[in-house]
């Protein structure tokens, strides 16, 4: 080993811009690298790396006794304890490389000891004198560029085999409107403009606090949703007043109330249970659902039911009224005429996650990025998860940089690799997004990186939000409602199918997730939901991305779209486009769709 003095030591600290002339904090450090057999260069390395994660900490004395008992002994501790010579040289933790091999040699070794616990798991290449690294592999690995690219943020950057050899490249699985005549590319408008629906000032814009909130908070948004929303149906069907659905009655009686189960289970025919406002007495009251012919309901539905309860204890509905939507969007009369002759806009949608569920490699992303460029959409809209909390290595940490690194590496590529398209970018989070806030509704991400030529061609939305583009609407969500919905809903109607009917329920309920109790993983704050998770107006067009299958339809006017995720374990997903006429018109009086055409794609 190498002199190691004080001299040696101040040197490699102004290498970082650490300054130190205290002899005793030099002296101290010297002692640590001579106890511990470590060069210079090395425990300076050390010691930025642990400062850093301590926030900065400064350089002293007692600092470094505390860098020395959870660091350096700890080191020593694992040093002592390998019986092959080969894991005694000091590793440096900023060398990628070495980490990977270091690595590699832990697992050959526990590999040797142990049996497969899965047939057909996934191993690393063997490597014998018969069976040599291929020249490939090994480039992979030591290949600078490659491990800077946004397709290698883990040790083994490999490809997902399955993903690179999927078929139906490019092949239309869904449509919607004009089949014939529409031509899939864009102008790259830079024109058009992409605006928050309420405006910056009512939107969430910013992360605020949450995990505190108190029962008498929630009840109190739950008995506003079920008055607002019984105040609009009495308006709309002339009832004159409601009546407590527990009160025995002989006669026929309209009550309002929210649908919820007996129990912890799910909802069916026997356990539904109709929960009264606080004007109405807050009651809960089962309901017989007998007599009605068609009906589709979900916890947390605000409902208004005929019928009668001639004991006080169950209610025996007649007839269920079906919910109003709001109107939509009413564009400006003085911004009619002005952009009669404007050209269509092409907006493409995809989801996350963008990497294969066998591999971190952003190959998927790639490809979409290729088909910006070859496509020139108008506005492109991606919703996260962008590093996804539920992918194997980012559950067990297999990664070699931070979460957020992997992020802001991902946008920078996506925003760089599509600036000469000049389409317009929207991101929105999910909260599978594991370096983001966890909660609903979610704020947008921040780019504080972003250039300031790319500001104004990006923008940073919530979940949910509903856009604005050349006078059409767009409502949004990444939480996957249609799953939620799906497993809670029940229904005997006739002629409709599962997704219309959840389609319908989201806009006659106005609310971007109106389940109540809501799915174990959607962590909802309810108090800012009621701010910025209720539908201000019926949108254009909703687009929900969901595991569940893709599909286009028209819901009571409004284009709802399910444009699957980008990818779907190992292999390739589907993603959504559509042109929309900007300003829509009136023929007749009525209001014609915006959506001129729609289409879901198979990457």
């Amino acid at each position: 080993m190498a002199d190691v003095t004080g001299e040696k030591i101040k040197m490699e600290l102004e290498t970082f811009d650490i300054t130190c002339d205290d002899d005793a904090v030099l002296d101290k450090m010297l002692e640590q690298c001579l106890c511990h057999r470590i060069q210079a260069e090395d425990i300076v390395n050390e010691w930025v790396a642990f400062s850093t994660t301590k926030g900065l900490l400064k350089l002293t004395v007692t600092s470094l006794e505390t860098f020395e008992h959870e660091v350096l002994n700890k080191k020593q501790k694992n040093k002592g304890s390998s019986k092959s010579s080969k894991f005694n040289n000091t590793r440096d933790v900023h060398s990628i490389q070495e980490l990977i091999q270091a690595e590699e040699e832990e697992e050959n070794l526990l590999d040797s000891y142990s049996t497969p616990s899965k047939v057909g798991s996934q191993k690393r290449a063997l490597t014998t004198p018969e069976q040599p690294q291929s020249k490939r592999a090994a480039a992979r690995l030591s290949s600078p560029g490659l491990l800077l690219s946004p397709a290698s943020f883990s040790p083994c950057p490999t490809p997902s085999q399955k993903y690179s050899m999927r078929g139906a490249r490019g092949e239309v699985v869904a449509t919607f409107g004009a089949v014939q005549g529409p031509r899939w590319s864009g102008k790259g408008q830079t024109t058009v403009q992409v605006d928050l629906l309420e405006g910056r000032e009512d939107s969430l814009i910013s992360s605020y606090k949450y995990m505190f909130q108190r029962l008498r908070d929630v009840r109190d948004v739950l008995t506003e949703k079920i008055e607002g929303l019984g105040e609009e149906l009495r308006t709309h069907f002339n009832i004159e007043e409601f009546s407590p659905a527990s009160l025995p009655v002989q006669d026929t009686v309209t009550v309002l109330g929210q649908v919820c189960c007996d129990s912890n289970g799910k909802l069916n025919a026997q356990s539904v249970l109709l929960e009264a406002s606080q004007e109405h007495g807050a009651r809960q009251v089962p309901v017989d659902l007998s007599e009605l012919k068609d009906y589709s309901l979900f916890p947390g539905q605000v409902v208004v039911m005929e019928g009668i309860n001639t004991s006080g204890s169950r209610f025996v509905a007649s007839k269920l009224y079906e919910g109003v939507p709001l109107p939509f969007y009413s564009t400006p009369e003085s911004t009619k005429e002005i952009n009669e002759a404007l050209e269509p806009v092409m907006v493409m949608v995809a989801c996350g996650p963008y990497t294969p569920s066998d591999s971190l490699a952003y190959d998927p992303l790639i490809d979409l990025i290729n088909i910006i460029n070859k496509d020139r959409p108008d506005v492109c809209i991606l919703l996260g998860p962008f590093v996804d909390s539920k992918h194997e290595q980012i559950e067990k940490g297999q990664v070699t940089e931070t979460f957020e690194t992997i992020f802001s590496r991902c946008v920078d590529s996506i925003v760089d690799g599509t600036r000469g398209t000049g389409c317009k970018l929207v991101f929105i989070p999910s909260q599978r997004d594991v370096h983001h806030h966890y909660i609903y509704p979610q704020p947008p991400f921040t780019l504080p990186d972003l250039k300031k030529d790319d500001v104004q061609r990006v923008t940073l939305a919530p979940d949910p939000c509903t856009l604005l583009i050349g006078g059409v609407t767009l409502g949004l969500t990444s939480t996957d409602i249609l799953f939620h919905m799906g497993a809670e809903e029940i229904s005997s109607a006739t002629g409709s199918d599962r997704f219309s009917r959840i389609m319908k329920h989201m806009l006659t309920q106005r609310s971007y997730y109106p389940l109540y109790p809501p799915a174990e993983e959607v962590n909802m704050d309810y108090e800012r939901f009621q701010q910025y998770g209720l539908l201000p107006l019926t949108p254009d067009i909703l687009i929900v991305p969901s595991e569940m299958r893709y599909f286009i339809k028209d819901v009571i006017g409004c284009a709802c779209v399910n444009p699957g995720r980008l990818t779907k374990g190992q292999v390739g997903g589907t993603y959504g486009r559509f042109l929309i006429q900007q300003n829509p018109v009136y023929e007749e009086g009525r209001r014609v769709s915006p959506c001129i055409a729609g289409q879901v794609v198979k990457i």
